[in-house]
């Protein structure tokens, strides 16, 4: 199952790219994302209400709290530098520079998480890389 949301993700974020890019046009980049954001919030806060999660709230620990905080900083980060990035660039060349993130996610983990890193991780992240620069060049 892990998968088909995997892939759905992935069809999502790539359309996400390519409506971002039609409607930031005249849009400053930075209001676009707060635009998108409230929308974020609306269907994440929607999806707890519909699945009925509300009451787990009291039951995240601090721990957590300042984990998921730090990661929606990074969120709220993310998405700046790539709407400016779409805003300035083109969408063939912007998202295989993002893309990159898999390979830091992966040695993030390898280091933080100390999630296993095997050959077949180094040659998928190289092959990433080299083919993020081939599709920018």
């Amino acid at each position: 199952m892990w998968f088909i949301f995997a892939l759905m993700s992935a069809v999502f974020a790539a359309l996400t790219s390519i409506l971002a890019k039609v409607g930031i046009g005249g849009v400053n980049s930075t209001l676009a994302t707060a635009i998108r954001t409230v929308v974020v919030v609306i269907m994440s806060w929607g999806m707890v209400f519909i699945t009925n999660a509300q009451s787990g709230i009291g039951e995240i620990s601090r721990k957590s709290w300042i984990f998921l905080i730090m990661s929606g900083l990074a969120t709220g980060a993310s998405w700046l530098c790539y709407y400016r990035a779409l805003q300035i660039g083109d969408v063939s060349k912007v998202v295989p520079i993002d893309k990159l993130s898999i390979v830091i996610t992966l040695l993030l983990a390898f280091v933080f998480l100390k999630e296993e890193f095997t050959a077949k991780s180094l040659i998928g992240c190289i092959f990433i890389c080299i083919g993020s620069l081939v599709m920018v060049l």
